[in-house]
């Protein structure tokens, strides 16, 4: 323990993303001065526009709010922890039925605020191409690592980088929308009708898919690879498309649930449109992460009963992802074996998702803060999501290690069946996992009590 009067021992981070910002966050709440490293805004990666710290690129929804979901477990798990990626998600929330979904740009300048009005923590605006040689420093440098760093991190590791591709759906306004044609709906009856429905007959969506399956699609930037590999749960919905006529039917175009509350009709399939920011001014295409150009976007997606004169935003994109070989490279802190100097977090380590980053980040920043203080790491048992990642990316995997989703697979089973079916187990596992989550947030607050920092 750092005794009073003795200067305090600092960390870096580097990267202020959902990782970076939750890092630096959690380490200086407990007191410890954090000197936090971003290249924007002199420089940014091909896949970010903003300024601001946290910029959500993919799309405004962290996914289900469900505690029998583990995505929205996960949250509950940091909510409580005292994350500040979670106190910015429900300061700047906008309704999406049972899923979490933000405000884009509030949520980024939230977080930027925090970060930069905190006493301990300094932001340099300065590219960081090599890893620092001493120092106790976390790496949260993104999916879109700089090269130079990126070079550095393979020479650190020994190991094959690997590279799959990201994508992001379109933005349409909702002016451009034609409601006469599209229709706002819940599905199953099931929370608010958040969500703009584009339904399709049987004869609309064999000419869009055929048109889909032939569109042009964009160039590979020299950035990245011929190998394209894409992370199943952000797949451009041409790729899914090519795995059969009926395949989008059952993914991001399932009209199952969803009826016209006017007429009662049911469709053959559904495009789905979330709202995009509280204002209800902008929409995305749900499920529609793609890579083809942007005429072909406006031509195909133009098809989509409603969206015929839509007025796009913003296009799809896709951008180039980079991850580590964790298993055997991490421990369960986040930590590099063997060095509990040198932490990383986010999407390089092998966890997929918003709240799943930011996940990592809250674990390596406070493990870098305990190291930097002397004490013992904090491990979160596998009973809770934030635990089973942790030792997910640093146990499981090997040999084939692909990112992953918060899901109750990784979770550790249930001491007990419990009766009731799948429902009833979730509830079970949520239940177990808040009561660890409880556990360990009254630990942290002590920490931050002792600290004397807010």
């Amino acid at each position: 323990m750092t005794a009073a009067g003795e200067e305090r021992r600092g960390i870096t981070v580097i990267g202020a993303g959902l990782a970076g910002c939750e890092a630096a966050y959690v380490a200086a709440s407990f007191g410890v001065p954090v000197t936090l490293f971003e290249m924007k805004p002199e420089k940014k990666t091909p896949a970010h526009r903003s300024d601001l710290f946290c910029e959500l690129v993919c799309s405004n929804s962290l996914r289900s709010a469900e505690l029998t979901n583990a995505a929205g477990l996960l949250k509950e798990e940091l909510r409580r922890m005292g994350s500040l990626v979670l106190e910015a998600c429900d300061a700047t929330r906008v309704s999406a039925g049972g899923a979490l979904a933000v405000d884009r740009e509030l949520f980024s300048r939230y977080v930027t605020d925090r970060i930069k009005s905190h006493p301990l923590i300094t932001v340099v605006e300065k590219e960081v191409t090599a890893v620092p040689e001493d120092g106790i420093t976390v790496i949260a440098s993104g999916p879109l690592t700089s090269d130079a760093l990126a070079e550095d991190i393979v020479r650190l590791t020994g190991k094959e980088g690997l590279w799959f591709y990201d994508a992001a759906a379109p933005i349409v306004s909702f002016g451009s929308v034609d409601m006469s044609r599209a229709f706002f709906a819940s599905r199953y009856g099931k929370g608010g009708a958040d969500y703009i429905n584009c339904p399709m007959t049987e004869e609309e969506y064999a000419a869009f898919y055929r048109e889909l399956l032939t569109a042009k699609r964009a160039e590979l930037h020299d950035f990245e690879e011929k190998d394209l590999r894409v992370f199943e749960g952000c797949m451009p919905v041409e790729v899914m498309a090519e795995r059969g006529v009926d395949t989008l039917r059952y993914g991001p175009m399932k009209p199952v649930g969803i009826t016209n509350p006017e007429t009662g009709e049911t469709y053959y399939a559904v495009v789905q449109l979330r709202r995009e920011n509280e204002e209800g001014t902008m929409y995305n295409l749900v499920g529609f992460q793609t890579h083809l150009t942007f005429p072909e976007q406006k031509r195909v997606f133009g098809m989509i009963p409603g969206l015929e004169n839509a007025e796009f935003l913003r296009y799809g994109v896709m951008h180039r992802n980079t991850f580590l070989n964790s298993p055997g490279f991490l421990a369960r802190d986040y930590s590099v074996r063997g060095e509990r100097r040198l932490f990383f977090a986010g999407q390089m380590t092998g966890v997929e998702g918003y709240v799943e980053s930011a996940a990592s980040g809250f674990t390596a920043g406070l493990n870098a803060a305990l190291a930097a203080r002397g004490d013992d790491p904090l491990i979160f048992d596998d009973r809770t999501v934030i635990g089973a990642l942790a030792r997910y990316i640093s146990e499981g995997g090997e040999g084939d290690f692909q990112p992953m989703n918060a899901n109750f697979g990784i979770v550790a089973p249930l001491e007990k069946k419990v009766r009731g079916g799948k429902r009833a187990r979730n509830t079970a596992l949520s239940e177990r996992a808040l009561e660890s989550a409880d556990r360990y947030g009254e630990i942290i607050r002590e920490y931050v009590r002792k600290a004397g920092s807010v």
